[in-house]
């Protein structure tokens, strides 16, 4: 028997228990093999899969270094391995949960400061009245730097947050922090803002590929497998079925159009159209005189391709053909 297929989930927290529920949707239950505190688990259905239940900052150390083969992180822990991630590391999809913005902040009693310009300028005047660089506080050290690189902003240091780092300028800390927000109540209640450019990344949980683990072809027909699955549960979500009587064919072609519904998707006796398009598709239907029109929600919508396994087979092919 072939090497399994590694997939890395989170361990604990929000982010497992939504993780658990998109695979469930999907139709993938999961075991957790060892007892409930267990590191591992099966996936219903893949025997050649082996899932690993790790930290969401440790599942991003394993996809930048190929440890594993897929794993669901969020964007941001990704971004902080390092200059370069997107060599070793392919974002395959977007999964619409673990949302949180990597922001710069300032105190709100900095009434002059509302961008980065100012951060700068505050920062040339702080140096030369105390001789002192103006502390940031952050977890997110690469992807800080780089901010503030791209804004050309030198005369700062970083300090590294272990705890509360929205904490940090009312303890007399830092100046300034870099941190992830949902909802800004946090940085509210500690008497921070926003700047107005000062939005670094809009981060989600992705599935990811690491690019550096050893992946053979049985691992990539694995892979190509589950990512058919996902993205027809995705593809299902965003339309609705349309039916109609095959006496209607010729007007419901023309109806459709006002749907944007795409030409295969639309037969002589129904349509796929995008769920947010649905009634304007059933209005022009109506007007065309074309009925009875029946709506359903399909569960998935296959196709005969992956454009994620596509994209994957051929970063796989490339980085083979680099290493010789």
């Amino acid at each position: 028997m072939s090497a399994p297929l590694i997939l890395a989930i989170p361990s604990k927290g929000r982010l497992k228990e939504q993780v658990e529920s998109w695979l469930g949707d999907c139709g993938l239950g999961l075991k957790v093999v060892g007892g409930a505190r267990g590191y591992a688990a099966a996936l219903e259905g893949f025997d050649d899969v082996q899932v690993r239940l790790a930290s969401a900052g440790d599942i991003a150390g394993l996809l930048n270094a190929g440890d594993v083969h897929l794993g669901v992180t969020g964007e941001d822990l990704l971004r902080e391995t390092g200059e370069g991630v997107d060599d070793r590391v392919l974002l395959l999809a977007a999964l619409g949960f673990g949302r949180a913005d990597l922001i710069v902040a300032a105190p709100k009693s900095w009434v002059d400061v509302d961008t980065m310009a100012d951060v700068d300028d505050v920062a040339h005047l702080y140096l030369a009245r105390t001789g002192r660089r103006l502390r940031v506080a952050t977890k997110y050290l690469s992807q800080t730097r780089a901010f503030f690189a791209r804004h050309g902003i030198a005369d700062y240091r970083l300090a590294e947050s272990g705890g509360a780092t929205e904490g940090a300028p009312a303890a007399g800390t830092a100046e300034l922090v870099v941190d992830i927000t949902t909802t800004g109540a946090t940085l509210e209640a500690n008497g921070l803002k926003i700047l107005s450019d000062g939005l670094i990344l809009r981060s989600q949980a992705h599935l990811a590929s690491g690019l550096g683990a050893a992946w053979t072809t049985e691992q990539l027909a694995t892979c190509r497998r589950l990512l058919t699955i996902f993205e027809a549960r995705a593809r299902g979500r965003g339309v609705a079925s349309l039916a109609w009587p095959a006496s209607f064919s010729g007007a419901a072609r023309v109806a459709m159009d006002v749907a944007g519904a795409a030409g295969d998707t639309v037969s002589d006796t129904g349509a796929l159209v995008p769920r947010k398009a649905l009634f304007a598709a059933t209005a022009a239907l109506a007007e065309a005189g074309v009925g009875p029109v029946i709506v359903s929600q399909p569960n998935y919508v296959f196709q005969p391709s992956s454009p994620a396994a596509d994209a994957l087979t051929a970063a796989v092919a490339k980085r083979d053909r680099a290493g010789g």
